[in-house]
């Protein structure tokens, strides 16, 4: 009989598979106690490095509207063309601690701070890849877990990662990107920014638009295969981290042009897919890309421990005119990245200078803390009060969604089209003849290594429902690489 999971305080759990929320479409809801206790513990189980995205660079820059959006959102750094908001750029690779090489197969992060004057800093957190591995924040801790370092061996195990996605069939389309010819970037510079998420625009009139955003690198899409990732590593462990140092201090400014894609909100309940997944992509045939600017990186940091290493990044932190939709993924992090920066960095990590808004400073009741450098004098420290002291503006900054329903842990009803495993074919049948033998190679070097043929064999089903040659190449390049192992 197998054993019942419970909570840390010996409950047991209902539901480890979906987030609590609203009715079935719903932001989640802060009672979930499995989902809050997983988040939080998990934020807390590295000291002191970041749990995910350890290994970093960043520098400064610009952002400038160069095409006129604000038909479609009243925020005030996208307002007038022309406009320059100082930005801070974090690059990272996720599963690798912070002393792992720069070139190899893993997500980058692609993290923005926009130091907004007027009404503080706009954090746009997302990833060089459009989608993810999974649709629901509960399972990001389990996610994690399967990649990094196994409690016993102390490396990662390729029967770890491979039972996870076997049980994870939604994560077919991410493992397409990820061993697809762009898993691993030539270097920062070369690679494309996703939100990833999708978001909410809300215009000065009160229409509101879901939105998702692609940052175009301006130098050029550049990938290393798997020898070339070898060599590099070999050679240079911190190959992205030089090249984005040296280049800037060389006066070669890297650049990425801003599009996003835009959904008006009434679309979104009958969409063929649910528009809110994270391991889908919107076609641009049904919403093209919209120019807004360009981003451009110009000064590296004076010191990469203060600036790259204490920079803290919550999507939560919103300016009026944008906001958080329903995408699970998403309202997961608006909880989970605040927190690990709470944990690693301590409560007054706003206040660093990399995280302090520019120009405007922050008006609160919050107090005292570990390193707490802006005391507020004898101000009074609570609301409301009769000393003119900080008061609420009554003004929302996005449209609030409409909910219904009964509480509780919901599988996100499917939409007319809204498997898991079409886009992932889609993606497989774009890419040329060359694409997809090393799509197959990349993966069964890999898969091969699993001892459990169960496994492989979830794994293959996967694999074979996006796309029948998909599957079925696949199948044989892992079985002529297990039948060698075995030779």
């Amino acid at each position: 009989m197998s054993k019942i999971l419970t909570t840390e305080s010996g409950a047991p759990v209902a539901d480890n598979q979906n987030s609590a929320s609203a009715g079935e479409y719903g932001p989640l809801l802060i009672q979930d106690q499995q989902l809050l206790e997983k988040l939080a513990r998990f934020n807390r189980e590295r000291i002191p490095e970041r749990v995910v995205h350890a290994r970093g660079s960043g520098a400064y820059g610009y952002f400038e509207v160069t095409d006129e959006v604000a038909r479609y959102t009243r925020a005030g750094f996208l307002s007038e063309v022309g406009k320059r908001t100082e930005v801070f750029l974090r690059f990272s690779t996720v599963a690798g601690n912070l002393g792992a090489s720069d070139a190899v197969r893993d997500p980058r992060g692609f993290a923005v701070k926009f130091y907004y004057t007027e009404e503080g800093n706009y954090d746009l957190v997302g990833n060089n890849t459009p989608v993810f591995f999974i649709k629901d924040p509960i399972k990001f801790p389990d996610f994690i877990h399967s990649q990094k370092r196994d409690p016993y061996t102390g490396v990662q195990e390729a029967d770890n990662v491979w039972d996870f996605w076997a049980h994870s069939p939604a994560s077919t389309h991410q493992i397409t990107w990820l061993f697809g010819d762009r898993g691993i970037p030539a270097s920062y510079r070369h690679m494309n920014g996703y939100g990833s998420h999708t978001y909410q625009w809300v215009n000065a009139d009160g229409d509101a638009y879901w939105v998702k955003y692609h940052f175009k690198t301006n130098q050029g899409i550049r990938c290393l295969d798997g020898a070339q990732a070898a060599e590099t590593v070999g050679g240079d462990a911190d190959s992205h981290q030089r090249d984005l140092h040296q280049a800037i201090e060389r006066g070669v400014f890297p650049s990425w042009t801003l599009y996003v894609q835009l959904m008006p909100v009434a679309e979104a309940a009958d969409y063929r897919f649910n528009p809110f997944d994270l391991t889908k992509v919107w076609p641009h045939i049904d919403y093209p890309l919209v120019k807004v600017g360009r981003l451009v990186l110009n000064r590296n940091p004076e010191n990469v421990f203060a600036e790259v290493e204490q920079a803290a990044f919550s999507p939560n932190n919103f300016v009026p005119g944008t906001g958080p939709s329903p995408d699970k993924m998403l309202q997961g992090r608006l909880f989970a990245y605040a927190d690990a920066q709470r944990y690693r960095l301590g409560v007054n990590h706003t206040q660093l200078p990399v995280n302090a808004p520019r120009a405007t400073e922050a008006a609160n009741y919050g107090r005292d803390g570990y390193m707490a450098a802006n005391s507020a004098g004898r101000g009074k420290n609570y609301e409301p009060n009769s000393y003119d002291g900080p008061a609420q503006t009554g003004d929302v900054l996005a449209t609030p969604v409409a909910v219904a329903g009964h509480t509780g842990t919901y599988t996100t009803p499917a939409h007319t089209k809204d498997d898991d495993f079409f886009q992932a074919g889609e993606l497989y049948r774009l890419m040329s003849a060359g694409e997809r033998t090393r799509l197959i190679d990349n993966i069964a070097g890999f898969l091969a290594q699993v001892s459990r043929d169960d496994v492989v064999e979830k794994n293959l089903a996967h694999f074979h429902a996006a796309d029948e040659e998909y599957g079925a190449r696949l199948a044989a390049a892992v079985a002529k690489l297990r039948a060698g192992d075995e030779s």
